[in-house]
């Protein structure tokens, strides 16, 4: 039955009214000849015989077939479609495609749900922004080393690295449910205006990833002293298992209104002790003095450096990260050229503001360092102060010479790109 429904919805049965038709016509042929036909049951009537007939009209052929034409395409054109069950009923095809188009979108939705990497190299989690493993005491985040990412050497600056540290720290506070209304900080955190800040950082780097490989950082909190927080990070090659680099840090709460060093609250201490996990600094901490340097004992001044809008975090203080790009910048040329950095350590020593104006010094342990030939390891001793004299940053930096394969590869960068 459905089968013959929609046969009947796409190939139309003939309409019944074809005899209305053809006596249609033959009324119209007799009238042509000036007699009425009369219904034979009607036997009380009878034809006119004296009538007088009325003049004969004489029609050609060709009009008469013409005229018969115009009439058959009039009753064409005039006569409806049958009405049916099947005619009142929507579109089948139009729905067909509504329902369609829905299962298509349905399945390319649970597609980038379901999505796997095709390749090991490729990036494992895109639409994540991490994961807790280890008993839920440390969090994992993978990220693809970016085009605009690299520098010269086709590696990953420091900067780069550092920006994955970051961010892993504060996702991590953000999926073990720990964030509240400030950066990073905690629900009770924020009920006193407080926030962490850090104090002192090393960083170990064994090797710089390149451009299209996938780190992945593993990072964990634990206690340091009474009132702080120490940070760590382990940071692997996704696809290998390399250890890359390695980093610990230190961390301090701060009144954001007062801008003073505060003690941890019972009520914070609370919040984040199940989350500490008992375990060694990844980096053996260097104990060894930051000496303080002036104008005197630097090799190296850089001046006018004044931080811009986007170097400011939330908190309306500079960023971490901005601060070793302006260690960076009195570096020596030769050093930079020849030499990759291994490590760096820094003790933050007060904050940078908006209209803070600084100075970058360095000081080489080796003026011979930058000799091609037969390059060295090197050390620098570093400090960011403003130009009242008062310190923002003391740091240490050690460089080691560059594999012989990035030479090669420098070779081959035009002088234009690089």
């Amino acid at each position: 039955m459905v089968a013959t429904a929609a046969a009947s919805s796409f190939f139309p049965v003939p309409s019944p009214s074809g005899d209305a038709k053809a006596s249609k016509y033959g009324s119209v042929s007799a009238s042509l000849g000036g007699i009425k036909s009369k219904s034979a049951s009607s036997g009380a009537l009878q034809v006119n015989t004296n009538a007088q007939a009325p003049p004969k009209i004489i029609v050609p052929p060709v009009a008469l077939t013409t005229s018969m034409e115009t009439l058959k395409n009039e009753d064409v054109v005039s006569s409806p479609a049958p009405r049916t069950f099947i005619n009142q009923l929507p579109d089948w095809s139009m729905l067909l495609a509504a329902i369609t188009t829905m299962f298509l979108a349905a399945e390319k939705q649970w597609m980038m749900l379901d999505w796997k990497p095709k390749r090991p190299d490729m990036l494992i989690d895109p639409f994540s922004i991490g994961r807790i493993v280890q008993d839920g005491l440390v969090f994992r985040q993978n990220f693809s080393i970016r085009s605009y990412e690299i520098g010269a050497d086709r590696t990953a600056s420091i900067e780069t690295l550092m920006n994955h540290l970051q961010e892993t720290a504060l996702n991590h506070v953000k999926t073990a449910g720990l964030l509240g209304d400030g950066f990073g900080a905690t629900p009770e955190m924020s009920k006193r205006n407080l926030i962490w800040v850090v104090t002192r950082m090393q960083i170990l780097v064994d090797r710089y990833p390149t451009w299209g490989d996938v780190v992945q950082v593993d990072t964990w909190v634990s206690a340091s002293g009474k009132n702080g927080m120490r940070r760590d990070w382990l940071v692997h090659d996704a696809k290998t298992g390399e250890t890359l680099a390695r980093a610990s840090s230190v961390w301090v709460m701060m009144n954001k209104v007062t801008r003073r060093l505060s003690k941890i609250p019972e009520e914070v201490r609370g919040e984040i002790e199940p989350h500490f996990l008992t375990s060694d600094p990844v980096v053996n901490e260097d104990s060894r003095k930051l000496p303080k340097i002036d104008d005197n004992t630097a090799d190296y001044i850089r001046k006018s450096l004044a931080p811009r809008w986007n170097d400011l975090d939330v908190n309306q203080h500079v960023n971490n990260v901005k601060y070793i790009s302006w260690i960076l910048d009195s570096a020596p040329p030769p050093i930079l050229e020849s030499h990759e950095l291994a490590g760096i350590t820094l003790e933050y020593r007060r904050e940078c503001g908006r209209d803070s104006k600084l100075q970058s010094l360095t000081a080489v342990s080796d003026t011979g360092i930058g000799n091609l030939g037969n390059p060295g390891e090197a050390e620098c001793q570093h400090l960011l102060r403003l130009e009242d004299g008062a310190e923002i940053v003391r740091g240490r930096t050690e460089w080691r010479p560059k594999y012989a394969n990035n030479f090669g590869i420098m070779g081959q960068i035009p002088v234009e790109s690089a």
